[in-house]
């Protein structure tokens, strides 16, 4: 990263620097401060859930990399509205997705057939997806998980230890990483999707799964209420509240016309984060951009 800033930096400004809360932090405080050092301006685009904290928690690294940007980029009014708390402007511009890539299928009938798509961190607490799959198979023992992504800190051996001491072990499966493609390939063989985590932004997942028609249940974390309008386009519960998922997760069993109507609308709001949407405000940012220079 550093090495692309000393390369290409002077001829091709500004550099856009992606900034999450956990190890990348760092080293997006590293191509800020060379930037500065340089003279090339730069754009932060504000990724992760717990930033907030990292402005509380490393306020002189914070000032460093965001007080040296050209502008800040968040994708949703959560983090807009953090930074300003801290003193800094940001305009939100949306995470996008191909909408073409996402084949919309309306489940007119919703088994017990979960979703989860995420790297394995803490973070986004991986067991609590065990758990729920546990307690739903006590009503629908067929019940079954999947669970997407690469393991970022020991929590996939975890989960899979949980679900082996819960006797599920047979009905979780874990893939590791798949491409886009597979994963999304992979979604027509399940019906709700679910998300757990502790700290959120604007997860691109929930977005995708959205588009693709899976009812979604998360937690009601950070960025999500940005995102989903409970009741109306997803189901947000509170972090780490088990018995509240299978609650919702039930009732979109058994209501399967309210899955509809939810899966329908998520759809919509879904097609708003396509990029031929969201271009004209980046080439708007941009656009200022050569204006202040």
């Amino acid at each position: 990263m550093l090495w692309s800033i000393l390369r290409y930096g002077r001829k091709e400004q500004p550099v856009v620097i992606d900034v999450y809360s956990t190890l990348n932090f760092y080293y997006a405080y590293f191509c800020g401060l060379l930037c500065r050092l340089l003279g090339i301006s730069y754009i932060c685009i504000l990724h992760g859930g717990n930033l907030p904290y990292r402005l509380k928690r490393l306020p002189m690294m914070s000032r460093m990399l965001f007080g040296g940007a050209r502008d800040l980029v968040a994708p949703s009014g959560y983090l807009q509205a953090a930074f300003l708390k801290n003193g800094y402007a940001a305009s939100v511009i949306p995470n996008f997705i191909p909408i073409e890539n996402y084949p919309f299928k309306l489940r007119s009938k919703v088994e017990p057939r979960l979703l989860w798509v995420r790297a394995f961190d803490a973070t986004y607490n991986p067991q609590m997806a065990i758990h729920v799959l546990h307690l739903l198979s006590d009503k629908y023992p067929q019940a079954a998980l999947c669970m997407v992504g690469p393991d970022k800190d020991g929590s996939m051996n975890s989960c899979r230890q949980l679900a082996q001491e819960l006797g599920i072990a047979d009905r979780v499966q874990f893939t590791g990483r798949l491409t886009k493609r597979e994963w999304i390939g992979l979604s027509s063989d399940y019906d709700l999707f679910i998300n757990t985590t502790n700290f959120d932004n604007t997860p691109v997942s929930v977005i995708e799964a959205m588009a693709l028609g899976l009812p979604v249940v998360s937690t009601n974390v950070g960025g999500v209420p940005y995102l989903i309008a409970n009741n109306v386009d997803g189901v947000l519960v509170e972090s780490g509240d088990v018995e509240k998922m299978i609650e919702k997760i039930l009732f979109l069993i058994e209501n399967s016309n309210q899955a509809m109507l939810i899966a329908s609308k998520a759809r919509q709001k879904a097609e708003q984060f396509d990029w031929n949407h969201v271009k004209s405000e980046w080439f708007e940012l941009l656009d200022r951009f050569e204006l202040k220079k």
